[in-house]
């Protein structure tokens, strides 16, 4: 039998008033996928996190977790269920430890009673531990500020805190945006490396390149509106930056304008 997907869409939209932000849009994700989601702005791309993490509803459709139907009501109740999200802005706090940073919400203690508090060793164990099983090995010391960290590290200690505490479904708004070449790499190994522990990876990006290194399969959104669906393989990256790029659109306006041409127009 063949696995289920973790979360599943199902002809989902979200209209708010006077605007369709999303129409009709169907996409599944499965264990040990990385499903890349891409559009220009305004495509629809931050609407469909918001309705995978339980900020927003949909207005019509359906939203399956381990194929039952489930309405995700806050951010808190999709984390409880696996999905976690990493967005752009790294929600990491600069003025604190590699080790609190990685525990945040969930310290690990010490003691009884009165006496009891938090176990920092403990901390900056769990903390370096998952950063080495992500391949980050020049942090070294739990106690380093956070904010004295490359832009590729803190998404990195973000990430394997997302993995330790339990996400199936880790969701990536723009992680390599404001990231450079060197930087961009790392967090796209950090991609595979999660998605080979079986997690499911939703990559929202508008970088083609990026996308088709490290996905599986691509679901290109244009005004709210699945554009194209497809496998990596059954297109280039070439395509995909044509798709993203309206380069069909374009050429048909172009064909529409040569066509009114010829008749004098």
């Amino acid at each position: 039998m063949p696995t289920p997907p973790i979360l599943e869409l199902k002809n989902v939209s979200k209209r708010f008033t006077g605007v369709t932000a999303v129409s009709g849009l169907s996409l599944a994700i499965y264990p040990g996928q990385v499903l890349c989601l891409l559009g220009e702005n305004g495509a629809g791309k931050s609407t469909v996190i918001k309705l995978i993490t339980g900020v927003e509803r949909p207005t019509t459709g359906e939203l399956l977790i381990d194929g039952r139907e489930t309405q995700l009501t806050s951010p808190r109740q999709a984390r409880e269920l696996g999905i976690a999200t990493v967005y752009q802005e790294v929600s990491t706090l600069p003025l604190l430890s590699v080790a609190r940073n990685f525990v945040l919400a969930a310290e690990p203690s010490k003691g009884w009673g009165p006496f009891r508090r938090m176990d920092l060793r403990e901390a900056e164990r769990l903390a370096l531990e998952s950063l080495r099983a992500l391949g980050i090995s020049r942090v070294r010391d739990g106690g380093q500020l956070v904010g004295t960290l490359s832009g590729g590290e803190r998404q990195a200690l973000a990430i394997g805190r997302a993995v330790h505490f339990g996400a199936r479904l880790l969701v990536l708004d723009e992680p390599t945006a404001a990231l450079g070449v060197r930087e961009s790499a790392t967090v796209l190994r950090l991609i595979k490396r999660v998605r080979a522990r079986g997690v499911a990876v939703l990559f929202i990006t508008h970088n083609a390149y990026h996308a088709y290194s490290a996905g599986d399969h691509f679901v290109v959104l244009r005004r709210g509106e699945e554009l194209a669906s497809f496998a990596k393989g059954d297109r280039s990256v070439e395509a995909l930056i044509e798709l993203m790029a309206g380069g069909t659109e374009l050429k048909a306006l172009l064909d529409e304008d040569d066509a009114f041409g010829s008749l004098g127009v």
